[in-house]
Protein backbone atom coordinates (compact mmCIF):
# COMPACT_ATOMS: atom_id res chain seq x y z
CA UNK A 1 0.00 0.00 0.00
CA UNK A 2 1.16 3.32 -0.78
CA UNK A 3 -1.18 5.47 1.16
CA UNK A 4 0.14 7.38 4.52
CA UNK A 5 -2.94 6.72 5.72
CA UNK A 6 -2.85 2.96 5.49
CA UNK A 7 -0.17 2.65 7.27
CA UNK A 8 -1.11 4.26 9.96
CA UNK A 9 -4.22 1.83 10.18
CA UNK A 10 -4.31 -0.39 13.27
CA UNK A 11 -5.67 -4.03 13.12
CA UNK A 12 -9.11 -2.91 14.42
CA UNK A 13 -9.26 -0.76 11.64
CA UNK A 14 -7.98 -2.79 9.08
CA UNK A 15 -10.48 -5.11 9.90
CA UNK A 16 -13.59 -2.52 9.66
CA UNK A 17 -12.13 -1.67 6.09
CA UNK A 18 -12.17 -5.07 5.08
CA UNK A 19 -15.66 -5.65 6.34
CA UNK A 20 -17.23 -2.67 4.71
CA UNK A 21 -15.59 -3.55 1.50
CA UNK A 22 -17.25 -6.79 1.22
CA UNK A 23 -20.47 -4.56 2.01
CA UNK A 24 -22.33 -4.24 -0.90
CA UNK A 25 -24.01 -1.01 -0.37
CA UNK A 26 -20.72 0.35 1.17
CA UNK A 27 -19.49 2.83 -1.13
CA UNK A 28 -15.22 3.05 -2.04
CA UNK A 29 -16.21 7.55 -1.70
CA UNK A 30 -17.50 6.38 2.04
CA UNK A 31 -14.30 4.06 3.04
CA UNK A 32 -12.09 7.10 2.06
CA UNK A 33 -14.02 9.08 4.11
CA UNK A 34 -13.87 7.52 7.11
CA UNK A 35 -10.28 6.49 6.87
CA UNK A 36 -8.64 8.65 4.35
CA UNK A 37 -7.92 5.40 1.47
CA UNK A 38 -8.48 5.83 -1.98
CA UNK A 39 -10.06 3.01 -3.97
CA UNK A 40 -6.51 2.12 -5.40
CA UNK A 41 -5.67 1.66 -1.37
CA UNK A 42 -8.01 -0.25 -0.29
CA UNK A 43 -7.59 -2.80 -3.33
CA UNK A 44 -3.94 -2.93 -2.06
CA UNK A 45 -5.00 -3.26 1.72
CA UNK A 46 -7.92 -6.31 0.44
CA UNK A 47 -4.69 -8.00 -1.29
CA UNK A 48 -2.31 -7.98 1.03
CA UNK A 49 -4.79 -9.07 3.94
CA UNK A 50 -6.82 -11.74 2.43
CA UNK A 51 -6.13 -15.33 0.77
CA UNK A 52 -5.79 -14.90 -2.68
CA UNK A 53 -8.67 -17.32 -3.44
CA UNK A 54 -10.48 -14.26 -1.15
CA UNK A 55 -9.27 -11.38 -2.65
CA UNK A 56 -10.11 -13.09 -6.52
CA UNK A 57 -13.73 -13.26 -5.05
CA UNK A 58 -13.53 -10.10 -3.64
CA UNK A 59 -12.63 -8.35 -7.05
CA UNK A 60 -14.69 -9.87 -9.05
CA UNK A 61 -18.27 -9.42 -6.88
CA UNK A 62 -17.24 -5.49 -6.87
CA UNK A 63 -15.87 -4.86 -10.54
CA UNK A 64 -18.26 -2.86 -11.74
CA UNK A 65 -20.33 -3.26 -8.76
CA UNK A 66 -22.39 0.19 -9.33
CA UNK A 67 -23.34 0.15 -5.60
CA UNK A 68 -18.89 0.10 -4.89
CA UNK A 69 -19.00 4.01 -6.23
CA UNK A 70 -21.36 7.19 -4.60
CA UNK A 71 -21.14 8.63 -7.78
CA UNK A 72 -23.03 5.75 -9.86
CA UNK A 73 -24.96 4.28 -6.74
CA UNK A 74 -28.88 5.22 -6.51
CA UNK A 75 -29.61 4.09 -2.92
CA UNK A 76 -29.09 6.45 -0.29
CA UNK A 77 -31.13 4.00 1.63
CA UNK A 78 -27.63 2.63 4.11
CA UNK A 79 -25.81 5.32 3.87
CA UNK A 80 -25.14 7.88 7.08
CA UNK A 81 -26.13 11.40 7.14
CA UNK A 82 -22.19 12.64 6.95
CA UNK A 83 -21.79 10.45 3.63
CA UNK A 84 -24.66 12.24 2.00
Amino acid sequence: MNSEAADQLTSREIDRVIEMAWEDRTTFEAIAFQFGLAEADVIALMRSELRPGSFRAWRKRVSGRRTKHGSTSKSDRFRAACHK
